[in-house]
Parts: structure tokens; C-alpha cells; sequence
């Protein structure tokens, strides 16, 4: 019997969307922050040039981003045939090359909103911290990390649903291929293009704003929650 009324296929594509976009935010947040942190509090040369390339995803076309991917870690490309040859990692036209096509689009938008946070933290607590002996790691772990707290959580928030809804750029480095690299969008744009594809197309419409929704609602619990236990 069908889960939630939805074909196998249907099913595989809401499958393969929650694991890219988990494993997505997972694996940007920890260079996310050291990113946003870097923007936030540091002055170094090169720090304009490194928040363009940051927010570059957000302004180039989709495709431009997934074709740049693909010239760069395709099969036969240096990096791409790099870790091929040394790792046995294959990105190009596999589920883990939507998860990274997926993590760059959905950067900017956790880098965003952490440096926010970090930001909104009044740097004379963390200098109190310091003069008390608290090193910068320990600082950083038990100051600023709490008061940025609400901006984590909306960063990795913003990113999941970036990554759930991404399709440019993960239709053009990884395909289209049906239970292996076919995410939401992909399936939505797929099914559009049958005859007789619009119940299946509109039943994966549903369910991805049923699951954005969830992801802001969740989002702003968790914040609130966030706030609350410290003390906001």
C-alpha cells in the first residue's frame, strides 16, 4: 500500500530530498560559522572578496552554479577525478553531489543569518570573559554560542528548506535520475512533463509546502524556546 497515498517513485524523490538537505545543513554548519564569525568579528585582507564569493550562489543563475560544480568536480575534472582516484568519492550525477550542490546554494542564507547573530552579541561580554581568564574557545562555547543560539537555529532552519526546494543547481550537476538523484523539484518537473503527471506533481506540491511550513513552524519553537532558556 502506498505511504500517504504516494507512489514509489513519489516516495523515493520525498525520501532522497530529506536526506540531501539533512546531511546539506549538517555538513555546512560547522564552516558556516567559522565563515560568519570571521565576517562578523575579524579584519583581514581579503574579507570583502571571501562575502562575495560567499553570497555569490544567491546571485548567479542556478544552472550557472551547477555547471561550474560539474566543470570543476565532474568524473573527469582535476578535483572531481582527485577525489575519485584518492577517496573512491564520486559527487558528479550521485545523491552526494546534490547534497554538495545543495549545501552551496543554501550557504549564504546560514551564513547570513549566524553572522547576524553574531553580530547582535555585544563584544564587551566576551571581552569581560577574557579578562577573567576564559580563553577564546571557551568564550566562544559558553558567551557567545547561548546568545547566538536564535540565529543558529534559524540559519540551519533557512538552509534545510533552502536545500529541500533547490533545483538549478542540483538538476544540472546531478541529473534527474529516478531514485538515485531525483529530489522533490526535480520530480515535480519531471512529472509536469507527462501526460497525466499533474495528480503526482500536485500531491509533491503539497506535501513540500506541508514540510516548509513545518520546517519555519519548528524553527520558530525552537527560538523561542532558545530565547527563553537563555534569558533574551
Amino acid at each position: 500500500m502506498p505511504l500517504f497515498g504516494l507512489a514509489p517513485t513519489e516516495w523515493q524523490a520525498v525520501q532522497l530530498s530529506l536526506l540531501v538537505a539533512f546531511w546539506a545543513s549538517l555538513l555546512s554548519l560547522p564552516l558556516a560559522i567559522l565563515v560568519a564569525y570571521a565576517l562578523a568579528r575579524w579584519q583581514f585582507w581579503g574579507r570583502q572578496l571571501l562575502n562575495i564569493c560567499v553570497h555569490l550562489p544567491l546571485i548567479l543563475p542556478p544552472v550557472v552554479t551547477g555547471y561550474v560544480l560539474l566543470l570543476v568536480f565532474g568524473q573527469t575534472a582535476p578535483v572531481g577525478r582527485f577525489l575519485s582516484d584518492t577517496f573512491g568519492i564520486v559527487l558528479a550525477f550521485r545523491w552526494t553531489g546534490a547534497v554538495l550542490a545543495a549545501a552551496v546554494m543554501a550557504f549564504p542564507l546560514m551564513v547570513r543569518a549566524i553572522r547576524l547573530a553574531i553580530e547582535a552579541v555585544d563584544p564587551k561580554l566576551e571581552q569581560a570573559a577574557t579578562t577573567l581568564g576564559a580563553g577564546p574557545i571557551r568564550v566562544f562555547l559558553t558567551i557567545t554560542v547561548p546568545m547566538m543560539a536564535p540565529g543558529l537555529v534559524a540559519g540551519v532552519v533557512l538552509a534545510f528548506a533552502k536545500a529541500m526546494g533547490e533545483f538549478g543547481a542540483t538538476i544540472t550537476f546531478v541529473a534527474n535520475i529516478p531514485g538515485q538523484t531525483q529530489t522533490l523539484p526535480s520530480a515535480i518537473y519531471a512529472f509536469l512533463q507527462v501526460p497525466g503527471g499533474d495528480t503526482s506533481a500536485v500531491r509533491l506540491l503539497v506535501l513540500s509546502v506541508f514540510i516548509s511550513v513545518l520546517a519555519l513552524a519548528l524553527s520558530e519553537w525552537m527560538a523561542r524556546r532558545v530565547v527563553h532558556g537563555t534569558g533574551q
